[in-house]
């Protein structure tokens, strides 16, 4: 906790929280007193406009979540949304960013990251999603539950083989971990810690952005699909020059590329 931040807690007329009894521990310790209102994803669904309105009228209303960034893949951007709608003042005050923390930790060379909130639940937005990513040069972070990071990671494993990431588990706490393994070795890990029942706490997951082993990967798959083409359209009877021309704007490989698998024999 930042000085900053506990005076404002001292100074706030009431304490909102996504659950009293994690922010009333932290109270404690601080040794603050102050009124405190449970406000999670549920109740502010129903309040945001509320407390929008009590901000505007003067009252000063601190917002804790239970973990993290309030606002980050958390509730508090609804109430946020909410009293800058209504013309009120929000004051942010800078906290530990799990999304960030893991970007460092993971050991990433990658100098940009995309930051993707919670994993999709449903296979079919994981595949949209992940083929959208895939030529994205940098790391890519999501959040995951304890519950799901074993399919996560299949599905990262699955999609991204000879990328490496990082589960960073229980960040800035006592029982912090950060283990970084090539994608499928990763999800084997995971899948034996699941059957012993020792995955707990907050997850990040961090993926390494396009590997050199990746990318010779696909130039060998574009070169093979482009030999494959070029012994279709031979056998059509287009010319050598047009098959070339036709291999580069299909597969994307270099002009002098194209032109050698065109005048490669059919056979």
């Amino acid at each position: 906790m930042t000085q900053r931040a506990c005076e404002a807690l001292e100074h706030a007329d009431v304490v909102c929280a996504e659950d009293t009894r994690v922010t009333g521990k932290l109270l404690s310790a601080l040794g603050i007193k102050k009124r405190l209102e449970r406000l999670d994803e549920t109740l502010l669904a129903q309040r945001a406009e509320l407390m929008a309105e009590r901000v505007c009228a003067g009252e000063v209303i601190a917002y804790c979540s239970d973990a993290g960034m309030p606002g980050v893949s958390d509730p508090g951007m609804r109430l946020v949304k909410a009293v800058r709608e209504a013309g009120g003042v929000v004051e942010v005050l800078p906290g530990p960013v799990a999304a960030a923390t893991a970007y460092v930790a993971s050991g990433t060379q990658n100098t940009t990251f995309y930051f993707g909130g919670f994993f999709p639940r449903k296979d079919t937005q994981r595949q949209v999603l992940l083929q959208s990513l895939a030529p994205l040069e940098a790391a890519l972070i999501f959040y995951e539950s304890p519950k799901r990071v074993v399919r996560a990671l299949e599905v990262l494993a699955h999609t991204f083989p000879l990328r490496e990431a990082a589960v960073c588990r229980e960040l800035t706490k006592v029982h912090e971990e950060i283990v970084r393994m090539p994608l499928p070795e990763l999800a084997q890990e995971f899948a034996k810690r699941e059957q012993s029942g020792q995955i707990k706490g907050e997850i990040v997951i961090v993926v390494d952005g396009p590997s050199l082993a990746e990318d010779d990967a696909a130039a060998a798959c574009a070169q093979q699909d482009a030999r494959e083409v070029a012994a279709q359209l031979r056998a059509c009877g287009m010319r050598k020059k047009d098959i070339a021309k036709q291999l580069v704007e299909q597969f994307g490989i270099s002009r002098n590329d194209a032109y050698a698998i065109a005048l490669e024999d059919a056979l």
